[in-house]
């Protein structure tokens, strides 16, 4: 392992860190204030807070262990179903935003898995009132559409996906971006991002052959 890619790992496992920090940082104060509670009805209430938080940090962690770990085993092709759950369980947490699954393959590869799931935690990222995430592939493209009241794409992390930047000057919150670009590179791909216009956003990852 190269130091580039060591920088790129700890550039991850930051992200990783910053998107888990505040559901576990729940559990712990539930978990303080649990110990503290003595009225029945609070300690009901500190329990819900818990279950919620637990569950938070479950699917994140599913979520980034598709989406940047080796989940999947050493097999080439992965359910797409797995990929559905782990988004569902994304955007689910937030409580905000409607998934529409449009991807009628039964497996794709891991490369691609990770690239569309991505993408959608991107375009989540971007639907800061919520709305509605599209998720679609078909005969070598990826699409990921998203609409809502207010979209927001940082600048950074368009660079990367575009490959714009260089990796020295990656930050954590480019490092899902900066990977799909990657990734999308490695199979012969090209990456395409709209501007944000009329209340939505587009992300498309085309392969030849």
């Amino acid at each position: 392992m190269d130091e580039q890619s060591v920088e790129f790992a700890s550039l991850l496992a930051s992200r990783l860190c910053h998107d888990l920090l505040s559901p576990i940082g729940a559990l712990n104060n539930g978990i303080e204030l649990l110990a503290d509670e003595h009225d029945p009805e609070m300690r009901a209430r500190c329990m819900e807070l818990l279950a919620e938080s637990a569950r938070t940090s479950a699917t994140k962690l599913k979520f980034f262990r598709l989406a940047f770990g080796a989940a999947g085993g050493f097999e080439d092709e992965i359910d797409t179903r797995e990929a559905r759950t782990a988004i569902e369980g994304l955007v689910g947490t937030q409580g905000r935003v409607e998934l529409n699954w449009m991807v009628e393959q039964p497996s794709m590869s891991k490369a691609k898995i990770k690239i569309l799931l991505n993408l959608a935690l991107i375009a989540a990222d971007a639907l800061v009132r919520g709305g509605t995430l599209l998720v679609g592939a078909e005969d070598g493209e990826i699409v990921v559409r998203a609409e809502g009241e207010r979209l927001i794409l940082d600048p950074e992390l368009k660079n990367a996906l575009l490959g714009k930047t260089s990796e020295d000057a990656l930050t954590p919150r480019a490092a899902a971006a900066w990977l799909v670009h990657v990734l999308t590179k490695q199979g012969g791909g090209e990456i395409q991002v709209s501007e944000p216009e009329d209340h939505v956003l587009l992300f498309g990852a085309t392969f030849g052959g």
